[in-house]
């Protein structure tokens, strides 16, 4: 009978975490982070609800498990190539202002929320709120970047200079909040270990990446990665749980373990392919269980029902905001009011490492149940709350797109013509080339514009801020240094890579890492075969009026609009949609999704108007 009851109350969870997104969708809650609906579907079942569901050991096992899955993802999250401080100088904004360095003007910034968050916390201590201000910084200077990271996507706003400082704010407080976490358990535990045993946890996986590093490029890792082997998948979860068991052993908590793998995985700069099936195990199964869990077994009314935990919850969404704006108002030399309010709200959501830390209270008997309680339910109100402002006051030509930089390295008789075709509305193409003879300088000046770099090393590449560009083509004479410069950008976080490369034999290495290859004779071989087969083909790829364009679905105004009720009545017809690795024929009842990548053809007025109107990401 207790298996029955067992069985039942993971029987509910699944089925609330498979329905909430559903929900979500189909009542167009678009506003509400999937993680809060379904913490406030366990609200609703659990003990300030229908009370349908009692803790168990199968719960707690996945519940725990989810709980760890979500902080190796949020260390999986952490991009490494945002602290680089290369490539900004003589950058200007909109305004005409220099950008400012992001990495020093985000650790100023996050310096000052960690002081503000200090002070606060001393003002809780003082209230009687709480008694461990060591405790109540940590809660107040996290920043949540599983909130932080989509709402910038969505807004576009992530190569943006302000996108960048935001984003690696939140990632500077995601690293330190976690570390000093650590450190609140070591010291206050009185079952945990001494502070210094940490730094086993960290030699070890400073070893375990050196290794996994070693081994990442050989051929039988490659060989035994696909298929029912899925070598990587098992070494990333072998990785978790070392140092889970690792963290553990020493007295520390078993989330900093799991983080560190996470943030070890980052480093190794997994491939996409990994990355999405990590995201889908994670945020597809055991995550959804510790967020319904945490909504079960909130006691709302209980905390309704105290006047001092009622009070504390709009004091501590002050504190929150407080902590975040005052520090951001130094961002008021380069921005107007409403970015800078703006950033500061967003910069106001916390989650993942509120319930951590308080879960981790809670354990150690700092603080109480309905203490616990009280921060998750700030936490979710904020994770609701500020995205929402931040996206009515951020300026919206502010997140308009720019144009894409094209950087073409290497001029010849192919990027030459390339470079003149692509200078329209939404691409920048500058062309790269070595020093040439005074001749040959004066023909090509006097037609193109060449940027001279004084050779094609990495180095020199750099003092152009060439792997700035959001799109690198690289076309010199030689094949493997094309490979050698592709390898470097892709290392160096470049989204897209095209390189000309005529030997079979260095496709594969180039091609694991994302980067697309292109050769002449490959292009004479599958146009020669068109003009055979398909004649009309040929028209449509090189009719200037008419040729095929390929436009990426950004605006989530049109997500799950079927064609049928697309309001665009322009001269364009949806050739295909790209999804994943999914090819769509289009038909009148297929839905666009957000990210979808459409082949279209038409005039080109007409497919510049679409192109605006999806990528503009226009909020409604």
């Amino acid at each position: 009978m207790e298996q029955h009851g067992s069985i039942m109350s993971l029987l509910i969870v699944i089925i609330v975490a498979f329905l909430t997104p559903i929900l979500l969708h189909r009542f167009k809650l678009r506003f509400v982070p999937v993680v809060v609906a379904e913490i406030i579907m366990g609200l609703i079942i659990g003990k300030s609800g229908l009370d349908l569901v009692h803790e168990d050991a199968w719960l707690e096992i996945l519940s725990t498990l989810g709980f760890l899955f979500l902080m190796f993802l949020s260390g999986l999250e952490i991009d490494f190539s945002a602290f680089s401080m290369k490539n900004q100088k003589g950058k200007k904004l909109p305004n005409g202002k220099a950008e400012p360095n992001t990495f020093m003007i985000s650790t100023i910034i996050f310096a000052g929320i960690f002081i503000a968050s200090l002070g606060l916390s001393y003002l809780f201590v003082l209230a009687g709120f709480i008694d461990n201000a060591f405790l109540m910084t940590l809660i107040i200077s996290t920043i949540s970047l599983g909130v932080v990271v989509p709402t910038l996507k969505e807004a576009h706003l992530m190569k943006t200079n302000i996108g960048q400082i935001i984003l690696l704010i939140a990632v500077i407080a995601d690293l330190v909040t976690m570390i000093l976490l650590a450190v609140f358990v070591s010291l206050y535990d009185k079952e945990g270990g001494n502070t210094w045993l940490l730094l086993i946890l960290f030699a070890a996986g400073v070893g375990l990446y050196f290794i996994a590093k070693r081994f990442q490029g050989r051929n039988f890792v490659s060989v035994l990665a696909s298929g029912t082997t899925q070598i990587g998948t098992r070494a990333v979860f072998t990785l978790l749980i070392v140092l889970v068991a690792i963290s553990e052993t020493v007295g520390a908590e078993n989330i900093l373990g799991a983080f560190l793998a996470g943030v070890l995985v980052s480093l190794l700069s997994p491939d996409q392919e990994m990355i999405h099936k990590l995201d889908s195990f994670g945020y597809g199964f055991v995550i959804p269980i510790f967020f319904v869990m945490i909504g079960v077994e909130l006691d709302l009314w209980s905390l309704l029902s105290e006047k001092k935990m009622l009070l504390l919850i709009p004091l501590l969404l002050i504190a929150l905001l407080l902590s975040k704006l005052i520090p951001i108002f130094l961002l008021k030399k380069w921005y107007d009011n409403n970015t800078v309010i703006a950033s500061g709200f967003l910069l106001t959501s916390t989650l993942s490492l509120v319930i951590a830390a308080a879960t981790i209270g809670e354990r150690m008997g700092v603080i109480t149940p309905e203490m616990s309680g009280t921060l998750i339910l700030v936490a979710v109100i904020s994770c609701v709350l500020t995205p929402i402002v931040f996206k009515k006051m951020f300026p919206r030509n502010a997140a308009e797109d720019k144009k894409l930089k094209v950087a073409l390295i290497g001029a010849n008789q192919m990027t030459l013509p390339v470079t003149r075709e692509l200078n329209s509305a939404h691409y920048e193409p500058v062309l790269y080339h070595t020093k040439q003879d005074k001749a040959d300088k004066q023909i090509a000046n006097s037609v193109f514009d060449i940027v001279e770099v004084e050779d094609y090393s990495i180095v020199s590449l750099e003092e152009v801020a060439i792997f700035t560009a959001d799109i690198i083509v690289i076309s010199t004479g030689d094949e493997k240094t094309n490979a050698d410069i592709a390898m470097a950008a892709k290392e160096k976080g470049a989204e897209r890579v095209i390189a000309r490369i005529e030997n079979p034999e260095l496709e594969p290495p180039l091609r694991e890492q994302g980067i697309e290859v292109f050769s002449v004779l490959m292009s004479t071989t599958t146009l020669l075969r068109s003009l055979i087969e398909s004649p009309g083909i040929i028209n449509i790829l090189t009719n200037q009026e008419s040729s095929l364009h390929e436009i990426r679905m950004l605006n989530d105004h049109f997500d799950g609009m079927t064609l049928r009720r697309f309001p665009f009545t322009g001269d364009v017809i949806f050739v295909r949609i790209l999804r994943g690795k999914d090819s769509i024929v289009p038909h009148g009842d297929t839905e666009l999704r957000l990210h979808d990548r459409l082949i279209v053809t038409g005039s080109n007025e007409y497919v510049d108007e679409l192109r605006t109107e999806l990528e503009s990401g226009r909020w409604y």
